[in-house]
């Protein structure tokens, strides 16, 4: 699912630090969402809705599912980077940020380091309130 939206996947083989939370209907995988915790910052990486399922709450849900597992991990803050859905995110409380002032960790990542382009919109959310 992943891979058809065009989502990075190169660097999940091996990963210990991706973990991902799906959403289903009945036996079907309609969404998943990426975390990874780097201390008290976490990278949501990879929001993915099937096209038939969008529009009905399932990322919103997705999102917020995540967020509460980051806090829950220790993160206090955490990053993205999109090409698309930046409205999205917005209307989820991230507000864009300055892509070369992320925490090291952050942008020590695979996506932060070559698997985003340099135009993706980069954006951050505090989740410890």
């Amino acid at each position: 699912m992943l891979a058809e939206a065009g989502l990075p996947i190169n660097d999940l083989e091996g990963s210990s630090k991706a973990r991902f939370l799906i959403a289903r209907d009945a036996d079907r995988v309609i969404g998943a969402v990426g975390l990874e915790v780097y201390g008290k910052s976490g990278l949501l990486r990879s929001l993915v809705v099937k096209p038939d399922e969008r529009k009905r709450g399932a990322g919103a849900q997705l999102t917020l599912n995540l967020e509460c597992h980051a806090k829950n991990l220790g993160a206090e803050t955490l990053y993205l980077l999109t090409t698309t859905p930046e409205k999205f995110f917005a209307t989820h409380g991230y507000r864009q940020f300055e892509r070369k002032r992320v925490p090291q960790e952050i942008a020590a990542t695979a996506e932060f380091k070559y698997l985003c382009p340099a135009t993706a919109v980069c954006m951050y959310k505090q989740v410890n309130n």
